[in-house]
């Protein structure tokens, strides 16, 4: 096989940095206070006074939350809440996303995503977080009559939601009653009134599962709900790690030094001692009350209201003048998807080479798809039906199985970060009839709107995924037609002539 005869300049990473050669990361903030400066000299925020939480808030989230190069939104002095009080939105975007991660502000999402492959979850390493004393969380310390969770700027995110939700950009901290692990997630808060919160978890989450064990066993369930801190510890808690493995010990591994906590004073629960905001309290088993709805990652209220297990506010905790993070999903791409594009490529990508499935060159689960329902997977080809092995193991891995449509696997000419790239290798690659395979009775979620009204009353919440093979057919490939672009050396040369004319 010749491959210069079908080679294209496609699928090469914009910047065509060296990662290899990358020095290590710099994160160069503990705390959310800290990345606000970080961000702020990179020109990447800005201050919004007097903005109204019951909508306006809500409002232009929804507007720059969908363009990636959107600045950072701190909204202060917002009426009716203390002064000081304020609320964070769009963090993940322009170049503060790599500043997030500790890497070159240039590097491509693409690129991006392995480095925080390469450096951070190839070799995942663990620092046992370490108990302190006291922290910056414990500034301001609400218990009794007191509680008013209500007197904080939570904004109502969406004009249909059923509530405010002050669980958006948050991490649930809980701990399995039987074998005594740690995790850490992030799920949806919604306030009921002043001392009462509920939360929604999917079936098969690792804080699901925590609670559930809870309810078998009719014991109260302690949870710290972190509402907001680092954001490298939030983007740690968002995405799929392994089961049993506390995240504050994963978030202390990244940054090679252990995560400080304290103690809940309610709960004895670890609480990051510089976070922002924490709420403390006990879910009781066959306490429940109606929850939701919410607009969701997939843009629709696909969950619509639902009774839920509630949770007692015992205590909340604040720093001086809190920062609530909010990261309020919105109708895809936003920039939940952005996020979780980076981190969820990259955890597939390992998850695909830890079953032992060879030559993955590059994952991008796209943002259209919520970074769940459409992943792309170059690969380079090696032996019949690599393509297919490779597909079916990425719709299946942990970090790719949850609510998943569509695999598209492609020739590593391909860059899969590209959408109008890997749809046209689809197109022309693939053939309807003979390359794609379909899974039935996949782990999917109520969130899904195409799952029936009736299969999800019975608790069905499965759905089917389709595994397009868009590479050239291994057999006859080296007769595939070649790609009309012009060769990696002719484009360089163009580029370097006649790049103005693009500017």
């Amino acid at each position: 096989m010749n491959d210069d005869a079908m080679s294209s300049p496609m699928g090469k990473p914009a910047g065509g940095h060296d990662r290899s050669q990358a020095t290590d990361p710099k994160i160069p903030y503990e705390d959310l206070r800290e990345w606000i400066a970080a961000a702020e000299k990179l020109g990447e925020v800005r201050i919004v006074k007097g903005a109204t939480w019951q909508e306006e808030i809500g409002w232009a989230a929804e507007l720059v939350e969908h363009d990636e190069n959107a600045p950072c939104v701190i909204f202060d002095e917002v009426p009716g809440c203390k002064k000081g009080f304020r609320v964070l939105t769009n963090f993940f975007g322009g170049k503060r996303k790599n500043m997030t991660l500790g890497f070159p502000l240039e590097y491509s999402k693409l690129e991006l995503s392995q480095a925080f492959l390469d450096h951070y979850m190839r070799d995942l390493k663990l620092i046992p977080h370490r108990i302190v004393a006291t922290g910056p969380i414990m500034e301001n310390q609400i218990t009794g009559d007191a509680i008013d969770i209500t007197k904080f700027p939570v904004p109502l995110w969406h004009e249909g939601d059923g509530g405010r939700y002050v669980g958006t950009g948050s991490y649930n901290i809980t701990i399995d009653p039987e074998e005594g692990w740690i995790n850490v997630g992030t799920y949806r808060v919604m306030i009921h009134d002043k001392n009462t919160v509920g939360f929604y978890m999917s079936p098969g989450k690792h804080g699901r599962i925590h609670r559930d064990k809870y309810q078998a066993r009719n014991e109260p369930m302690p949870v710290a709900i972190v509402c907001g801190g680092d954001p490298l510890q939030f983007l740690v808690a968002c995405s799929e790690m392994p089961y049993g493995i506390c995240e504050l010990d994963i978030a202390g591994g990244l940054r090679g030094k252990p995560v400080e906590v304290v103690k809940g004073k309610v709960t004895g629960l670890p609480i990051p001692a510089n976070a922002e905001m924490v709420i403390e309290g006990f879910v009781q088993p066959g306490k429940h009350r109606l929850e939701g709805p919410f607009g969701e990652w997939t843009g629709y209220y696909a969950s619509d209201s639902r009774e839920e297990p509630v949770l007692d506010i015992k205590a909340i905790y604040h720093r001086n003048d809190p920062i609530i993070l909010g990261c309020p999903p919105q109708r895809p791409p936003e920039e939940q998807a952005r996020y979780r594009a980076v981190t969820r490529s990259a955890l597939i990508r390992k998850n695909i080479a830890a079953a032992g499935v060879p030559d993955v060159t590059a994952v991008w689960a796209h943002e259209v798809g919520g970074s769940r329902m459409l992943l792309g997977v170059s690969i380079k080809q090696r032996y019949p039906g690599h393509s297919k092995q490779a597909g079916h193991v990425a719709s299946q891995c942990h970090a790719g199985a949850y609510a998943g449509k569509y695999v598209i696997v492609v020739d590593d000419d391909i860059d899969v970060s590209n959408l109008e790239e890997l749809i046209w290798a689809m197109l022309t690659r693939s053939d309807p009839a003979t390359s794609i395979d379909i899974i039935t009775n996949a782990w999917s979620t109520p969130l899904d709107p195409r799952i029936p009204p009736e299969e999800k009353a019975k608790g069905n919440n499965t759905n089917s995924r389709a595994i397009i093979d868009a590479c050239r057919p291994f057999h006859w490939r080296d007769q595939f037609p070649k790609v009309n672009m012009p060769s990696p050396e002719a484009a360089r040369k163009a580029m370097a002539k006649f790049g103005y004319l693009l500017k």
